[in-house]
């Protein structure tokens, strides 16, 4: 499981919603093998004076991955390299991160997540 936030400022990033939700998704699936059909992602847009970061462009953009424990770190470098290298972005204006977090803290179709089968695996 893979949940994503990407936030970025609205004068630049709307109505780009797509682009970067395909490119997420892409590096998601090769690096993680995340199936195409698992995609939740959030975009939170804001005004310029609500996401303020100094030293970078107006194009700045944040994607936090959100996800199970139990990717190697082998694997979270291969996505942070898939995002950079696919991105096509100044590597300045695109940062990164990846929240793990075990399953028990995760509520999916009723259950905690550690009670779940997935049609995948986690341990990539």
């Amino acid at each position: 499981m893979a949940q994503v936030k990407v936030y970025g400022r609205r004068d630049v990033w709307a109505g780009r919603q797509r682009e970067v939700s395909d490119l997420v998704q892409t590096c998601l699936v090769n690096a993680w093998g995340i199936p195409e059909g698992k995609r939740f992602h959030r975009f939170l847009l804001l005004d310029a004076d609500d996401f303020v970061c100094p030293g970078r462009s107006e194009r700045y953009l944040i994607i936090e991955v959100l996800c199970f424990t139990g990717r190697s770190d082998d694997a979270k470098r291969a996505l942070i390299r898939e995002l950079y290298d696919r991105s096509g972005y100044d590597p300045e204006d695109l940062e990164i991160t990846i929240v793990e977090m075990p399953r028990t803290n995760w509520g999916i179709r009723g259950v905690p997540a550690d009670e779940l089968t997935l049609p995948y695996q986690v341990e990539v």
